[in-house]
Order: structure tokens, then C-alpha cells, then sequence
């Protein structure tokens, strides 16, 4: 609610000055060129996501995204040793984080809710406990092997090679990652009132 405020008054205080400068057909020409610009980039993105989540849904027919949570089953035990022990749980952890680890943010979102669903099933309150908090970081910090939305992004922006930031993405996800776990290792187990 307040971003739709924030927005408004930025707005209104364009269209403000663009009034008192005499500039209002700049001002016109600018939002007409920014909306344009907007669906353009909106359809660029979409194309890539579609691309991305139908290589996803090939890997779940495929039977390879069972193959990868069991290949990350050993790091989600230790991550999550309560929900590990539900199939359902567990493989909805491991969905989000092959979704995350294509950079596929928006696909990994389904998971993630589900996931958390499943988790406070699990634990039997309304409180997070702290493998949800975990995997919310976890989510958050996006670990990333191949960064298909920021590439899309950066194509349809004109960059020469939209792969090259490819040893920037990984550390700072590993960074990231490293971080948030660091922290909720230290406020594990406390409870604000």
C-alpha cells in the first residue's frame, strides 16, 4: 500500500513540474516511451521464463529432478532433518532449489509456497520454526548455476554476451547463501515477543 502512495506522489510531482517547466509533452513523450519499453521487456522476460519452466517440467517428466533430489538429499538432511524424513516436503525443498539453481526465481515460487505449506503441516502450529525460516533464506538467497532471467534480460538489452557474469552470480549467491545460513545458525531456537 505504501509503494502505491509512493508511487503516486512521484507521479504527481512529475506531471507537477513538467506544468510549471512548460515541459508537459516531454513528460508525455517519456511515459509513452517507458510503458513501451515496459511490455517489451515484459515479453522478453516471459519468453525466457516459458523457455526455462518447460525445460523444468522436462526434467520432473524425465524423472531427473527425482535423480537431483536425491543427489542433494544428503545436503538437505543436514539443512532440514525434520522435513526430510516427509517425501513430499522434502521434494518440494529440492523443486524450489533446482527452479533457484536455473535462475528461474518466478517457476521456484510454486515450490516455495507449497514447500512452507507442507512444513507448517508438519510442525503443527502457526509459528515458523527454524528449518522454515531456513528454507526462506535459503529461497531468498537463490543460490544460482545459471542465471536464465538476468541473461534473458541482458540479451534483450543488447549485451554482446549475456552469460559473462556468470563468476559474479556464483559468488555472490555462495556469499549470500553463506551469510543467511551463518545467521540463522546464531538465532536459531530465539523467540521474539
Amino acid at each position: 500500500m505504501a509503494l502505491s502512495w509512493l508511487i503516486t506522489a512521484i507521479l504527481a510531482l512529475s506531471v507537477g513540474f513538467s506544468l510549471v517547466c512548460g515541459s508537459t509533452a516531454a513528460v508525455g513523450a517519456a511515459a509513452l516511451s517507458g510503458a513501451q519499453e515496459g511490455v517489451r521487456l515484459t515479453l522478453l522476460i516471459a519468453g525466457a521464463i516459458c523457455l526455462w519452466s518447460g525445460v523444468q517440467k522436462l526434467m520432473e517428466a524425465s524423472g531427473l529432478t527425482r535423480r537431483l533430489t536425491r543427489a542433494l538429499l544428503p545436503v538437505l538432511r543436514r539443512l532440514f532433518p525434520r522435513t526430510s524424513g516427509d517425501e513430499q516436503a522434502i521434494g518440494l525443498v529440492a523443486g524450489n532449489l533446482c527452479a533457484n539453481l536455473l535462475g528461474l526465481g518466478n517457476a521456484a515460487t510454486p515450490y516455495g509456497v507449497a514447500a512452507i505449506r507442507r512444513m507448517r503441516e508438519l510442525a503443527g502450529g502457526e509459528t515458523a520454526t527454524d528449518e522454515m525460516c531456513r528454507f526462506v533464506v535459503l529461497n531468498t538467497a537463490s543460490v544460482q548455476l545459471l542465471p536464465a532471467t538476468v541473461a534473458a534480460v541482458r540479451a534483450g538489452l543488447g549485451a554482446a554476451h549475456s552469460f559473462d557474469i556468470l563468476p559474479a552470480v556464483w559468488l555472490t549467491s555462495a556469499c549470500s547463501v553463506a551469510c543467511g545460513l551463518l545467521a540463522c545458525r546464531l538465532f536459531a531456537g530465539r523467540r521474539t515477543c
